[in-house]
């Protein structure tokens, strides 16, 4: 949980909010540890007990000039375009199918690596879930991820599935 998350701007490289530092707590884990670049997802992975490597490809969505900026300040025919067609980005970052893309090109990288514990994002995370399921990017705004959760994905026999 950032202060963006609480006040419900779009997310920017921000620290954890008190209330993100008291959710997490120490993970203990045998196999590789890694985190996305950003302030939070580091101290989220401290917090847990991680000594992860950081990973660029498990960054938050770029949200582009909607970075720190709330809901209600963005032009609504801008948001409803975002929202509803996921090949989109009016923001000038980067869209939901881009997104896709590069959690998908990460999971065929790791997914024979063993057990990988990847502190990331909610969009990272629900991307990972449309790749492993091979599911429509449409259905990307479906999959409702809460902080400091855990999504379990399983690697075999050259696919994935979503174990919890």
């Amino acid at each position: 949980m950032t202060d963006a998350m609480a006040g419900g701007r779009f997310p920017d490289d921000e620290p954890l909010s008190a209330a993100g530092r008291r959710q997490a707590g120490p993970l203990h884990t045998a196999g590789r540890a890694l985190a996305g670049p950003e302030v939070r997802t580091r101290q989220t992975a401290e917090l847990l007990g991680l000594r992860a490597c950081i990973e660029p490809q498990l960054a938050d969505l770029d949200c582009g000039n909607w970075r720190g900026r709330a809901l209600h300040d963005i032009a609504p025919t801008e948001l409803r375009a975002w929202l509803s067609d996921p090949g989109l980005a009016p923001h000038g970052g980067e869209s939901i199918v881009e997104l896709i893309d590069r959690v998908a090109t990460w999971l065929t990288q790791y997914g024979d690596a063993g057990k990988t514990v990847a502190v990331t994002h909610p969009a990272v995370i629900r991307a990972a879930i449309l790749a492993a399921l091979d599911a429509p990017p449409k259905s990307f705004w479906r999959i409702d991820i809460a902080p400091v959760s855990q999504t379990v994905l399983h690697h075999r026999d050259g696919a994935w599935t979503v174990r919890l």
